[in-house]
C-alpha cells in the first residue's frame, strides 16, 4: 500500500551505448517518448554515476526540455560499495538507501538511473527499490532497453 504523501520512484532505463565512441544516436530508437518525458520531468535522482547521468539528461533535454537546469538537479550517487559488491541483501543498506530517498519521503518524485540498461536488474539500485517499497512509495519501472533481456532473447535459449 502506498502512502499519499510520498513521491514515486521511477526506474529510468538508459541506452546501452555509454562509453561508445559515438553516443549521438537518437535515444528515441531505444526509449519511448513516455520514458523520455518522465525523465525530463524529474528533478531528484539517485544514480550509479553522476557524470554519465548528466550526459544522459543532456540527451533527454535535446528531445524534451528538462523540468529544471542540470545545475539545479539533485543528483545523489549510490555508494561505491554497491558498484563493486552489488547492493542486494547487504546488512545495513536500508538505512543508507532511505537517506538517499529523503526527497521521496518529502513527497517529491525521484528517478533511479544506472550507467546502462535497467537499474536494479544486473545493475546497482536494488537496495533503493527495496527501501522505497519499505517506505510504502510507488515504484514504477519505465520501458527501455534491458541488457539482461536483450541477451536472453539473442541467445536462442528458451527464457
Amino acid at each position: 500500500m502506498t502512502q499519499a504523501n510520498l513521491g514515486s520512484l521511477y526506474l529510468i532505463p538508459t541506452p546501452l551505448d555509454f562509453g561508445c565512441a559515438d553516443t549521438s544516436a537518437d535515444i528515441r530508437s531505444v526509449l519511448p517518448q513516455s520514458t523520455i518525458a518522465q525523465a525530463a520531468n524529474l528533478q531528484y535522482w539517485v544514480v550509479e554515476n553522476a557524470k554519465s547521468a548528466r550526459a544522459f539528461l543532456k540527451r533527454v533535454h535535446a528531445l524534451q526540455p528538462l523540468t529544471c537546469s542540470l545545475q539545479d538537479m539533485h543528483i545523489a550517487e549510490l555508494p561505491r560499495a554497491a558498484h563493486k559488491k552489488g547492493d542486494h541483501g547487504q546488512a545495513g543498506d536500508t538505512a543508507a538507501a532511505k537517506a538517499l530517498l529523503a526527497p521521496l519521503a518529502a513527497g517529491q518524485n525521484m528517478g533511479l538511473l544506472s550507467e546502462a540498461g535497467m537499474p536494479a536488474v544486473a545493475d546497482p539500485g536494488s537496495s533503493i527499490v527495496r527501501a522505497a517499497h519499505a517506505m510504502g512509495a510507488r515504484v514504477q519501472a519505465m520501458v527501455g532497453p534491458s541488457s539482461l533481456l536483450l541477451a536472453l532473447a539473442a541467445s536462442g535459449l528458451n527464457g
